[in-house]
């Protein structure tokens, strides 16, 4: 797959195939946070329990863990937009990409610390949090890289390279640390878990390996000279000033540029619907179509590889046919594989593999699509401030598939008189409903023609 294309005048990075390769290194390296640490080890650890059956690190994890996540959430919403906009300003955007990402690996190392006793609980979820936080404004600040390292001809492959490297980086990390250090008892390099020292090495390993995939990106792209953003930029401004003009523009967007905000809006539901099927995705597996844990994951690590494959490859897509036409395709056909999966919740664990996968395929290529169109969307020199404002949107719908899930479960007790354990498989449908929801929201926005250049400010 090439990604090399004539860079855009003023722009020394643009469809270099280096840069693209640094930029891209940056998502598989990332992998170490949200896939390994985030998802599969160290917040199962922190929830875990002992051989007689208690919590290892006290009682009411699950809660604490959850209002840790939830106040997490809530600084980046608040903090996201308006890292971007200062970014945007200061035109120092890999700088904050670097602080942000050095923070993200501080926290992972200092995990190591969090030996299973409840009063290290305190410190575990101050570490989880603070890492989301910064792991989120981080993302930003790599987001808005994308039109940097992409001509309006190959934003969307570009996007969709760097999004499936997550996915791949993600699960060839997590195979490493489960078989090096995890399982068996004694791991490969002979680690055990005495002390939590298996789940404790794993961490330093995800700190080493997010700053080895780091630095390509952040030595690659460089900023430009000091005194040339600040000419260009204005002086500084206080983080009061900066909401000031952070509300200002989000304003002036409304008024010159509502279909932005629309698509903004309409993102921030399907992205919901579409991490969904993948929070779910593992207990409706266990639960309603007879998987083992160790069937759930191996089915985790096929759907990652589908899912990371499928969204290369449509990157390409992307930019022949444009991103709003890969994003209704792939809402389309989840929805439709979906109903599938409904309809034959009998049919056991087979029906689950094939359909299933069908879903995990168009996943990444719509949360992909989703960014390379924003990109398009956002006028020069807004790229921070905007994405920040996607990860806002995104942080505010956030409750929408947990509800729809929960919601579809009562309704289908109350109406088959069963426990809603009974009806797992009813939650599909609410899964279904957030996508489709996101789906007609999308209809109406305007997206550029392929190869359009973006507007200007």
């Amino acid at each position: 797959m090439s990604t090399t294309e004539a860079p855009a005048v003023g722009n020394p990075y643009a469809g270099r195939r280096w840069p693209v390769t640094a930029w891209g290194l940056w998502d598989w390296g990332s992998a170490a946070f949200n896939a390994v640490i985030t998802t599969f080890v160290f917040t199962v650890y922190l929830t875990a329990e002992d051989d007689a059956g208690q919590p290892l690190f006290g009682p009411g994890v699950d809660t604490k863990l959850g209002w840790a996540l939830a106040a997490a959430g809530v600084l980046i919403a608040l903090l996201a937009p308006l890292t971007g906009q200062r970014a945007d300003r200061s035109g120092r955007r890999t700088f904050w990409l670097a602080i942000h990402t050095g923070v993200v690996i501080v926290a992972s190392a200092l995990m190591f610390f969090v030996t299973p006793e409840p009063s290290m609980l305190l410190l575990g979820l101050f570490l989880l949090a603070a890492g989301n936080v910064f792991f989120e404004l981080a993302s930003v600040n790599y987001n808005a890289m994308l039109n940097e390292i992409s001509t309006p001809a190959t934003v969307g492959r570009i996007s969709g390279l760097g999004w499936g490297l997550g996915y791949l980086g993600g699960i060839v990390l997590l195979l490493f640390v489960y078989f090096g250090f995890i399982s068996p008892d004694v791991g490969l390099f002979g680690i055990t878990g005495d002390n939590g020292l298996d789940v404790r090495v794993t961490m330093l390993v995800c700190a080493i390996w997010t700053a080895v995939f780091s630095l390509p990106v952040i030595l690659t792209i460089r900023d430009a000279p000091r005194g040339a953003s600040e000419r260009v930029a204005g002086p500084r401004t206080g983080i009061v000033a900066s909401y000031r003009h952070l509300f200002a523009t989000v304003g002036d967007l409304w008024r010159t540029d509502r279909n932005t905000v629309y698509f903004l809006g309409a993102s921030a539901v399907f992205r919901d619907g579409l991490a969904g099927v993948f929070t779910f995705g593992a207990v409706l597996a266990a639960g309603s179509f007879g998987f083992s844990a160790g069937g759930v994951i191996i089915f985790g690590v096929a759907a990652n590889v589908v899912a990371g494959i499928a969204t290369i490859l449509f990157g390409l897509l992307d930019d022949r046919i444009g991103p709003k036409r890969v994003i209704v395709g792939s809402l389309t056909a989840m929805c439709v594989a979906g109903l599938v999966l409904f309809v034959l919740h009998d049919g056991g664990s087979t029906v689950f593999w094939i359909f299933g996968l069908v879903l995990c395929i168009f996943v990444g290529p719509a949360q992909s699509a989703s960014r390379s169109l924003l990109a398009r969307l956002i006028p020069e020199g807004r790229e921070g401030q905007v994405f920040g404002l996607y990860a806002t949107t995104g942080r505010a719908a956030s409750f929408l598939a947990p509800t729809a899930w929960a919601l579809a479960l009562t309704i289908a007790a109350g109406v088959t008189g069963r426990s809603s354990d009974d009806v797992q498989y009813a939650g599909i449908l609410g899964i279904l409903l957030v996508l489709l929801a996101g789906l007609l929201l999308l209809l109406p926005v305007k997206a550029p023609r392929p190869g359009q250049p973006r507007p200007t400010a």
